[in-house]
């Protein structure tokens, strides 16, 4: 079993957590969603796993490069 960590592309807020702790997501699977410059942009699950941490919540200000989800594979 590994773990991989997905990271904001570009920096924002958070506007919709889509998953929970502890859930199942496929590959693809949107987890969160963040805003940017009035754009909404979807952050997706880069393979199969279960959402092991949730970095952030709705409305935290974050960061490029800054860690969201953990998934465990």
């Amino acid at each position: 079993m590994g773990s991989i960590d997905v990271k904001a592309e570009i920096s924002g807020s958070i506007w919709k957590v889509l998953v929970s702790e502890g859930e199942q997501v496929t590959a693809g699977d949107t987890l969160l969603i963040i805003e940017s410059m009035k754009m909404e942009i979807p952050v997706e699950a880069p393979q199969d796993g279960i959402v092991e941490h949730l970095h952030v919540k709705e409305t935290d200000t974050i960061e490029e490069e800054q860690v969201l989800v953990s998934i465990k594979y």
